[in-house]
């Protein structure tokens, strides 16, 4: 009686709920190599208890009541997969088994060549810079897309630039100070350690580790441990912007005392891939060691670099590849039987980290770097001294402008540089015997930066569907700025003079004017920055709901430091500026409505003020510590909607968004002949600076991706955008012999209003078909449609000067509808490009080997403008209107083409 008695009392205690069966449901989660894929996402869709899988693949789901489940595994370049199951009453315990994610891109299909030649030129391009997003691909068929197709034809998605794009190692931002763009030579050539980023989100989506800016977070960590245990040898063979690439990598994995080490190297070496001149010698080197002194505690150090020495191509007239050719590059000429570019790049900028990683409790994480950068980055150019300007496209040397025929220019289309050194022979004394300087040389513009950075990341699990994330950033800046003399080519010093401006020394301190090999010349400055970041975010996650809140705030001091005092700025050139302060704030918004467990509705928004650069702050830094007339904070409003859809058979994603710039400031930077106060034309570097800029970027994308048999895959995306200036703007122009030039001088704003962005094709369209063999081989096509791309403007020729008279008075032959064909932004022809790929991959015990091939381009269409811009010279009605009569005009557009057929081709052995 009593057991009876016990046994009663003892259910009666029980919680209602263990009279239900409780079963705890578990799986791994793999790749195809069996390798666990940890940090995957496992969403269940019947509750808010989304789980992150762990280290060994691991995951689970605890006290599940019967019934009918699905959940959703994903990870950034994997395919994401979906299961369904079910929970009987008699489980305790369910065994998924193995879930294994097919990487997304096939086995090293991702491998993209940046070619960001066009950023080297300081006669324009300012809106072609490569992106982010030729890079690595998100998780989803538009940004595959995107990415990987249509990428390697200059396109951006929602016409977001290089600008506004991060990338982060270990929470320290990769963005440069000068322009804000990133610069992916500083990690050039390692693919196996940058291949999966740690997170990547697309857009204004927001993210754990930062704030983010329009473009999207691609987030690194370089935790040796985080890497898989193995040996991978690679081999490349390219013709894009070098020849050959061989990458070699090697993870110890974690050893038992605690200890991880990976480490990576690769050279890219090669010339005359397809465009004349061009070559490139480029060294990577990555370490990565890890000391864990606990489950909850370690420390990683991180080191690379990547030492690149690369030649330039040069933008051209129509006219200029009407007569020589789309590869033509007059950068170049025969020195001694070999090719010698004039535009060198020669950049080594290493960064050194070391990474705290503290768990702390059950549910905290506390993750802190210290890192330091330095390096230069020197970039060349032939310079002159009372000569002949050499290049050999300088427009009085075309046959359009009458003294050359076309014969005659062919002859001497490339840089002579016998001659360039003879006229140095014949100039090296003077009659009394004393040494005279170059007439011609070689300078570089060098930059040498030294960057501390220390970032801390915070998160902890309030609840187990509430997630808080802390980011601080500080970072320190000094930016050493000079030109310097590379090659006297043969002369025995060169003139640290203004030739252009009665020969007054470039520092009037130094009454030494010689320049030798290696020394400083032309100007020389120092920029300073301190900048401090503060950002926290919020995720709650319901079981219809997810909802993501990110806040921040910056200030930031930024001054110059300038090293020689000019004789026309006396007072504004040496020493140390006033501090240029600025205040940044933002929030993002995030908003995600399950509708079940494959269709969802988000809302993302964001809305912030974005600083000054260095570039956009000091109008003409070589020079003068002059601040840019009406510079201010950019403030950016930004909203998109989608419907997202992650089924078995179609993943599919349309989105609509809406981008507002107010305030920008954008600079131009050209070298142009101007009249000086005593009519005399003289050649000088020009700085137009347009300030209360106003864009809009508005547009649909439609991404989707259909399995059609369990081996055939439909992919396609489509943009369709609209980017356009607003309103016109403020305009001003800065040069050393004729100071400030605003309003009162060009008569007005720069007449800007409704004409298109430059830089990306405002129309794109890309469908393809996969095929993924069960026997490890696979093949692809994609079919791509690109539209709408424009020349980039240059402002001046949009202000009322271009029409008017000395009186102010409208010119009669400039009638509005002359002006207006005038000034017409050239819109380029839309162009269909042809891509492929294949591949296969073989397993012999541990060792696993790959081929992979892809081509661009297929059917060789050289007609396809990547880039162009206006040349910023006529400025005159008269001279306008004469030379657009012309069959060949002085001042047309210079413009790049693409390369035609371009190929990839990649051979690694892991084991």
């Amino acid at each position: 009686m009593i057991k009876k008695l016990s046994l009663i009392s003892l259910f009666t205690l029980l919680p209602a709920s263990y009279y239900f069966a409780q079963t705890t449901v578990f799986a791994y989660v793999k790749d195809q190599e069996g390798k666990p894929l940890e940090r995957a996402e496992v969403d269940l869709a019947q509750s808010v208890n989304d789980v992150t899988v762990d280290k060994i693949g691991y995951f689970q789901f605890v006290d599940l009541k019967p019934g009918h489940y699905l959940i959703t595994v994903t990870k950034p370049n994997f395919e994401s997969k979906i299961l369904e199951f079910d929970v009987t009453a008699d489980e305790k315990r369910k065994n998924l088994g193995v879930i294994t994610l097919s990487n997304s891109g096939g086995s090293d299909a991702g491998v993209v060549v940046v070619d960001d030649s066009a950023s080297d030129t300081e006669d324009g391009g300012s809106a072609m810079q490569p992106t982010v997003g030729l890079l690595s691909s998100g998780r989803d068929a538009f940004q595959n897309v995107s990415a990987f197709e249509l990428g390697a034809y200059w396109f951006r998605p929602r016409g977001v630039d290089n600008r506004f794009e991060d990338v982060f190692f270990n929470g320290v931002p990769m963005s440069k100070n000068d322009d804000g763009r990133i610069d992916f030579s500083n990690w050039g050539g390692l693919n196996d350690v940058t291949r999966y980023p740690y997170e990547n989100v697309d857009n204004i989506t927001p993210s754990e580790y930062t704030f983010g800016n329009l473009g999207g977070v691609v987030y690194y960590n370089t935790r040796a441990s985080s890497y898989r245990k193995q040996t991978s040898l690679a081999y490349s063979f390219t013709n894009r912007s070098y020849l050959h690439r061989a990458l070699a990598t090697y993870s110890s994995g974690l050893s038992k005392k605690g200890w991880a080490f990976t480490f990576s190297g690769s050279r890219r070496w090669g010339d005359n891939a397809i465009i004349d001149g061009v070559y490139q010698d480029a060294y990577a080197y990555f370490g990565s060691i890890e000391k864990q002194f606990s489950d909850r505690h370690s420390i990683n150090l991180t080191g690379f670099g990547s030492p690149t020495y690369r030649a330039s191509n040069s933008p051209n007239t129509q006219e200029v590849y009407d007569i020589m050719g789309k590869n033509y590059n007059s950068y170049w000429g025969w020195q001694d039987g070999e090719k010698r570019n004039s535009r060198i790049r020669n950049v080594f900028e290493p960064i050194f980290m070391l990474t705290d990683y503290l768990k702390i409790g059950k549910n905290s994480n506390w993750t802190n770097t210290l890192s330091y950068q330095f390096g230069s980055d020197a970039r060349s150019r032939l310079d002159w001294f009372h000569a002949a300007d050499p290049n050999p496209t300088y427009y009085r040397k075309l046959p359009g402008y009458g003294l050359l025929t076309e014969e005659e220019f062919k002859a001497q289309s490339q840089i002579d540089w016998n001659s360039l050194y003879s006229a140095n022979r014949l100039n090296l004394k003077n009659p009394d015997g004393t040494d005279r300087g170059a007439v011609y040389s070689v300078v570089e513009d060098v930059n040498k930066d030294q960057t501390f950075n220390f970032a801390s990341h915070f998160d902890t699990r309030l609840k187990d569907n509430w997630k808080l994330n802390i980011n601080f950033n500080y970072q320190n800046l000094k930016s050493d700025n000079f030109r310097r003399v590379k090659d006297l080519l043969g002369a025995n010093f060169a003139y640290n003079q203004n030739a252009f401006d009665g020969d007054v020394s470039y520092n009037i301190d130094d009454p030494n004017v010689q320049a030798k090999e290696g020394d400083r010349t032309q100007y020389s400055y120092l920029l300073n920055k301190n900048h401090y970041s503060l950002n926290l975010s919020s995720e709650v996650d319901f079981a219809k709901w997810n909802v993501v809140a990110s806040i921040f705030s910056s200030y930031s001091e930024s001054y110059r430091e300038g090293n020689y005092r000019s004789y026309r700025f006396q007072n504004n050139s040496k020493g140390k500026s006033a501090v240029y302060d600025a205040l940044d704030a933002g929030i993002k918004a995030k908003i995600t409505y399950k509708i079940d467990g494959k269709n969802f509705i988000v809302y993302d928004g964001a809305y912030f003020s974005l600083a000054p650069t260095f570039n956009e702050i000091y109008i003409n830094p070589r020079t003068v510590d002059f601040l840019t007339p009406g510079v201010r904070n950019q403030v950016i409003n930004s909203n998109d909607l989608s419907y997202i859809m992650r089924g078995q058979i179609l993943k599919l994603r349309i989105s609509g968004f809406l981008t507002t710039i107010s305030n920008a400031t954008e600079i131009a930077r050209y070298y142009a002949d101007v009249q000086s106060g005593s009519g005399t034309s003289l050649s000088t570097l020009v700085n137009e600076a347009m300030s209360n800029v106003n864009k809009r970027y508005i547009g649909a994308e439609l991404g989707f991706d259909v399995k059609i048999l369990p081996t055939l895959n439909a992919t396609g995306a489509a943009s369709v955008g609209e980017y356009k200036y607003t309103s016109d703007a403020d305009i001003a122009t800065f040069d050393d012999i004729n100071r400030f030039r605003g309003e009162e001088f060009w008569k007005g704003k720069a007449q800007i209003k409704n004409y298109k962005v430059a830089g990306t094709p405002q129309k794109a369209f890309s469908f393809g078909l996969k095929y993924n063999s069960p026997k490890y081989w696979w093949v692809g096509a994609s079919a791509n449609y690109l539209m709408d791309q424009y020349v980039d403007i240059s402002a001046l020729n949009k202000t009322p000067y271009f029409y008017t008279d000395a009186g102010g008075d409208r010119i009669e032959a400039a009638t509005p509808d002359t002006v207006s064909k005038l000034t017409a932004q050239q819109k380029f022809d839309d162009q269909f490009m042809l891509n492929a790929n294949a591949g296969k991959s073989f397993v012999f015990g541990k060792y696993r080997m790959g081929i992979s091939v892809s081509v661009n381009n297929i059917l060789n269409n050289r007609n396809y403008v990547t880039g162009g811009f206006e040349q910023g010279r006529n400025v005159n009605f008269d001279d306008a209107l004469a030379d657009s009569q012309r069959a060949r005009p002085y001042f047309g557009p210079k413009l790049w083409y693409d390369k035609g057929i371009t190929f990839f081709t990649n051979v690694y052995l892991r084991f």
